[in-house]
């Protein structure tokens, strides 16, 4: 399983960074701009609604979240970072705007609690995916490989030795050594 990152050329935009898409929206790209909504759109509305704790005001920061995106997605410096945070720096100055504006009404109270993971809970949830596929892409292709086949493929470690025709010894031993790599990489930022 590959997690190399091509060149975003295409209209269609099939694995754009978020940095590429912001400067695409900059330019005025609407394909851009709506594949930044489709990836980001729920975890920052669970963000907001975690942090607002109303689903009416959480709709409004994330409305007002995407409208500073295409307003202000040409501000963006990719030497400065990925575009994943510069967006939740966005996302996060519009839940402050709108947990200032606590003048307003609760838009609506739920008839029953639900049990289901809810949207921050989701949003949070595609953040960690996001940072795990984003660590395993610095893992080297012996690692990777082996991680992405005990855990995607839910094989045992002597399935992935009979799988890549290598020694069990060696199937631990890479194992260890990715998520050695992976416990680095997303330290403090998974707490």
């Amino acid at each position: 399983m590959a997690y190399a990152l091509q060149p975003c050329a295409s209209r269609i935009l099939p694995v754009c960074t978020d940095g590429e898409l912001i400067q695409r929206t900059g330019n005025g790209d609407r394909t851009a701009f709506e594949k930044l909504y489709q990836r980001y759109a729920r975890p920052v509305f669970g963000l907001a609604l975690r942090r607002l704790g109303d689903r009416g005001r959480a709709e409004d920061a994330l409305q007002e979240t995407f409208v500073s995106v295409w307003r202000s997605a040409g501000t963006y410096k990719p030497e400065r970072g990925p575009g994943a945070p510069w967006l939740y720096g966005v996302a996060r100055n519009a839940i402050v705007d709108r947990s200032r504006a606590r003048n307003e009404p609760p838009a609506e109270a739920p008839d029953e609690p639900s049990f289901e993971a809810g949207p921050d809970e989701r949003g949070e949830s595609s953040w960690v995916l996001w940072r795990v596929h984003r660590a395993l892409e610095t893992l080297p292709e012996r690692e990777r490989e082996v991680i992405a086949l005990a855990y995607w493929s839910d094989l045992s470690q002597s399935e992935v030795a009979e799988k890549l025709g290598i020694p069990l010894g060696t199937v631990k031993t890479r194992t260890r050594a990715a998520l050695a790599h992976l416990a680095e990489a997303l330290e403090g930022e998974l707490e």
